[in-house]
């Protein structure tokens, strides 16, 4: 799992059959302290939107299992959007 900031959406005229209608996010990672660690492009499960915080399962296999696929072009999913870091 990583963190990460929603900084914009990602649009493409051309893309694999599997995200079409899926929404996909520019998510710029960080460290719990807020220290930007690079960056990632995420499909959106959750409704998160720019500027939210939010959690990103970063594999391929827990990935596809969130979809229901054995096999795909796909391996970062927001899974949460998070309130606060305690």
């Amino acid at each position: 799992m990583k963190l990460a900031d929603v900084v914009g959406t990602v649009v493409s005229p051309i893309c694999h059959p599997f995200f079409e209608q899926k929404r996909l996010l520019m998510c710029d990672l960080i460290d719990p302290d807020g220290t930007a660690d690079g960056y990632l492009i995420a499909v959106d499960v959750v409704g998160a939107g720019v500027g939210e915080r939010v959690l990103i399962c970063d594999e391929g296999t827990s990935a596809r299992q969130i979809f229901g696929i054995s096999t795909g072009p796909i391996r970062s999913v927001i899974v949460g959007i998070v309130d606060e870091i305690a």
